[in-house]
């Protein structure tokens, strides 16, 4: 399918940017692997598309035991970066290794991810686990959202109309912590029928769901299915909801267990 007539502007740096996406309607376009899809399908008819690929946001690093993670980092960048090498870290690049096929993976990028908000979507589950936060830019203002506020509802987030997450901050997880992503995915779509991202540690456990409901969220506290027996699951064509609920226990389960096994081994 052809999206509907749109204008297009390519941003030169951060203040062109925002300034650009004050327009009536405007979408910001990273690596367009969320965006143009919804637009082919005319679900999403912006009046402008503002390419934000070209600005100087990309690259994973840790400063001051913080990893921080530039939204314009493709998966494939962040496969390769070093600043994940440790066991606590484990289940972002178990992730992307799972994330679409090469183009997408290329291409994709880990702030258009978040900031779209598929509720399928994989990588908000890790985290989320791994008690993120994100940090939006508007032309007045910088505000950190923690990852676990800024998920509202399906494809809908906290981030303001003129916003533009700028960064993704991560707190390292203590030296013996372990962490691990499981999913079932579909086996036409790729998009998670139930993922899980667990998170243990000196400091506790914790266990994220994906594709299960209308956001990826945190699991109280406790077992991990006695927990899901509690949540809403939703049931669709693909899966109804019970099947989803047997699902994210399973996948639950087994992360946790990977989880807990990386943190022995991470001295």
């Amino acid at each position: 399918m052809i999206p509907a007539a749109v204008r297009y502007a390519r941003a030169t740096d951060l203040d062109h940017a925002l300034a650009l996406l004050a327009a009536p309607d405007a979408k910001a376009l990273a690596g367009g692997q969320s965006l143009i899809p919804v637009m082919k399908l005319r679900v999403v008819r912006p009046a402008l598309v503002v390419d934000i690929s070209r600005l100087e946001l990309r690259g994973a690093e840790i400063r001051d035991d913080v990893l921080h993670i530039a939204p314009l980092t493709t998966w494939r960048e962040l496969l390769d970066a070093s600043a994940l090498e440790r066991q606590g870290l484990a289940a972002i690049a178990e992730c992307v290794r799972g994330i679409g096929d090469a183009q997408v993976r290329n291409r994709g990028t880990i702030g258009g991810s978040i900031a779209h908000a598929d509720p399928a979507s994989d990588m908000p589950a890790v985290l989320l686990a791994l008690g993120a936060s994100v940090v939006a830019r508007s032309p007045e203002e910088s505000r950190t959202l923690a990852l676990a506020d800024f998920f509202l509802g399906p494809f809908t987030t906290g981030l303001g109309p003129h916003e533009l997450l700028v960064d993704l901050t991560v707190p390292l997880p203590e030296a013996g912590s372990g962490s691990a992503y499981v999913s079932v995915e579909h086996p036409a779509s790729g998009f998670a029928l139930a993922g899980a991202a667990a998170l243990s540690g000196p400091a506790g456990e914790r266990v994220a769901l994906t594709g299960v409901g209308a956001t990826p969220f945190l699991l109280p506290a406790g077992e991990p299915s006695e927990a899901i027996a509690a949540v809403e699951v939703y049931g669709d064509s693909f899966a109804p909801a019970e099947y989803r609920r047997h699902l994210a226990a399973v996948v639950a389960e087994r992360a946790l267990e990977a989880a807990r096994r990386r943190a022995k081994e991470d001295v």
